[in-house]
């Protein structure tokens, strides 16, 4: 009988019909979904800087800046159409209020007595927020500055560069004891020289530049505490040869500055002019002015003059008496030291050119080239001196042009210091001594200086008009200026904790860090947002209870309300940040290529989300409940700002 007792039971009523819970999901989803909806448009809005820029800097982060975009977008969608539906669907029996949770319960009872701390010690609380602000300011200021933060691409790209003449043999020689210097480094795995230029067009090396690739172990291989750079520095050391200037890169980031501006190193001082010896002094005072410049490594001016030519007068008489004409001569000297081709050898499906040309011994001796038989049509064979005249000629080893211009350079990298305070003290120091330069000629900048100041230029410009933007997205979600201006105060306060994570890992201001910056900003005023949201509800409920009057309101009944308002949902709030946090810290500590550039993004943002969380949890609802208290005082009611869907 109790078996059947208990499957007999009735179904118990609902606590509420299925109009009146619809009708909660509804009114709580356009509560909150406008808010969000104006948020998620914000943070796309923010990254727009990011669509903006050009070159090295575009080509890494656009892809970013695009799956950000579209996430975001679907996201918005989402928002206000699929979510409330999901809700009603889920969201079925009893309602519990927040206060039931004892995750929620913990979390007022920590919150609720420094809120209302803060609102005692108004001043004290809004003095820190200021102080912390000012403080961080310098803090920003005095950082260093960079195009982009140096990659690790576990291998080094030594590119020493000797003196113009040198020859096959000796150029030879060098890389042989580069190499074997080299792999006596216990980091060194893997070390492969090359001297000489390829068949191609984005290979413009001559014979006096080597190029060598370090490829290092891995890390865990290496001696104890030594870092990448202290193996360059060793490196740098035993490889102090005479007559070679040693530089000191990465393959993938020389191939892409060489390709973009030219300049095989960091920065480079180009020098303009129309005579190559003007152009070569010019180079000479600019190398002198840049020794003393701390940070300035791997200095090396490119050779103006100092390649050999050998010279071949054709003795114009000689040759009609002999009956020759000048093309014999040139063709005669060309196949005997350059070569003629002859035929094609195919093997498989390569195809190879057979050139024949003079021995090595006879090309390298003067008195050899002298005594090359060349046959007359009247007179049999005479030797070559006959008919010419053979002397060497100083002359540039290579002439580079630019904007119908002749152009040298005075190349450098930097280490031990960042590229914008290095690059700056050295344009001081050549706008004081390189003075009186002649007419028609001039120097300019380039090299990753000139990416810095081409993605300094366009942050510069669209930040501006991005903060205009966001504040009228603001005022499009709350109809009202004064609440705008809250949301958007709190992108400064997120400046704070950014400063102080990338002052203290020691990282450079950056491309990166902009970026870091840009995506902190839209987090930072979508918590705001929320925030208001719920003060604003707050008030709403004040005014239904008793009234929107002075003589109704109280002061004390102001300030309960704001911190209900302040701890409502929050839970979700602190819900937000953390997902955040979460999805950064990993970031923070991974390793391996790639984590250098994710870096300074990541902190920025992990810094910025943990003080403007704090500033919207405590001096948000401060700020608005002075607001209130003024408008209460002065206009004898307080303004109320409905946000509909």
């Amino acid at each position: 009988m109790k078996f059947l007792k208990i499957f007999s039971r009735k179904k118990e009523e609902p606590w509420i019909t299925e109009e009146e819970r619809i009708a909660i999901i509804e009114k709580s989803s356009k509560q909150v979904s406008r808010g969000v909806f104006y948020s998620t448009i914000i943070i796309i809005t923010s990254f727009l800087p990011v669509f903006m820029l050009t070159g090295q800097e575009g080509k890494l982060f656009s892809p970013l800046a695009y799956t950000k975009t579209f996430i975001m977008l679907v996201d918005a969608l989402l928002v206000v159409t699929l979510a409330p539906v999901l809700i009603s669907f889920f969201m079925k029996g009893k309602f519990k209020d927040d206060h039931a949770n004892p995750v929620n319960r913990i979390l007022e009872k920590v919150y609720e007595p420094v809120i209302r701390w803060c609102i005692k010690w108004r001043k004290t609380t809004i003095g820190i927020n200021i102080a912390a602000l000012a403080i961080s300011v310098p803090l920003i200021i005095s950082l260093g500055s960079e195009f982009m933060p140096p990659l690790d691409e576990q291998s080094i790209l030594f590119m020493p560069v000797t003196l113009p003449d040198i020859s096959n043999a000796e150029a030879k020689r060098i890389l042989q004891v580069q190499d074997k210097i080299i792999h006596s480094v216990p980091e060194v795995d893997k070390v492969l020289g090359k001297a000489g230029r390829a068949n191609t067009a984005t290979d413009n090396s001559p014979i006096s530049m080597i190029e060598t690739i370090i490829m290092l172990k891995p890390k865990s291989e290496w001696r104890p505490g030594i870092t990448k750079k202290d193996i360059v520095n060793e490196l740098d050391a035993k490889l102090q040869i005479p007559g070679v200037v040693n530089g000191w890169t990465q393959p993938i980031i020389n191939r892409i500055n060489m390709l973009a501006t030219g300049i095989r190193t960091d920065v480079g001082v180009k020098v303009y002019g129309q005579n190559l010896d003007s152009i070569y002094v010019i180079e000479e005072r600019v190398k002198a002015a840049l020794e003393s410049v701390r940070g300035v490594k791997d200095l090396y001016a490119e050779p103006i003059t100092g390649g050999k030519y050998l010279v071949v007068d054709i003795k114009r008489n000689e040759i009609g008496r002999y009956g020759l004409t000048v093309d014999d001569i040139n063709m005669m000297v060309e196949s005997a030291i350059g070569g003629t081709p002859v035929s094609k050898t195919i093997e498989g499906r390569q195809r190879f050119s057979i050139n024949v040309r003079l021995s090595q011994d006879y090309r390298n001796s003067l008195d050899q080239l002298k005594r090359i038989p060349i046959s007359t049509p009247a007179l049999g064979t005479v030797p070559l001196s006959a008919v010419a005249d053979f002397r060497f000629e100083d002359g540039p080893p290579m002439i580079n042009s630019e904007n119908a211009m002749l152009r040298g350079a005075v190349l450098f990298n930097v280490r031990d210091r960042d590229l914008g305070s290095t690059v700056q003290e050295a344009i001081d120091k050549l706008n004081q001594e390189l003075t009186g330069l002649p007419n028609g000629y001039y120097i300019e900048w380039s090299g990753q200086y000139e990416n810095l100041i081409r993605s300094k230029r366009t942050l510069t410009l669209i930040a501006p008009i991005v903060l205009i933007i966001i504040f009228l997205s603001l005022y499009f979600a709350f109809h009202s200026i004064r609440e705008a201006f809250f949301s958007l105060i709190t992108v400064p306060f997120a400046l704070i904790g950014g400063a102080y994570m990338i002052y203290f890992y020691g990282v450079h201001l950056s491309v990166a860090v902009a970026v870091g910056f840009i995506a902190l900003f839209g987090i930072a005023v979508e918590t705001g947002v929320v925030m208001v949201i719920y003060l604003n509800d707050a008030m709403r409920q004040l005014v239904d209870l008793k009234g929107n009057s002075r003589e109704t309101i109280s002061m004390n009944d102001l300030k309960e309300y704001v911190i209900a308002g302040a701890a409502k949902r929050l839970r979700p709030k602190l819900m937000t940040v953390s997902v955040a946090l979460f999805g950064l810290v990993p970031v923070l500590w991974a390793t391996g290529v790639g984590s250098d550039v994710m870096q300074p993004i990541v902190l920025p943002m992990i810094g910025g989300v943990l003080t403007s969380s704090t500033h919207i949890l405590l001096v948000t609802p401060l700020i608005f409940l002075m607001t209130k208290e003024y408008e209460l005082r002065k206009f004898g009611k307080l303004e109320i700002h409905e946000v509909k869907h």
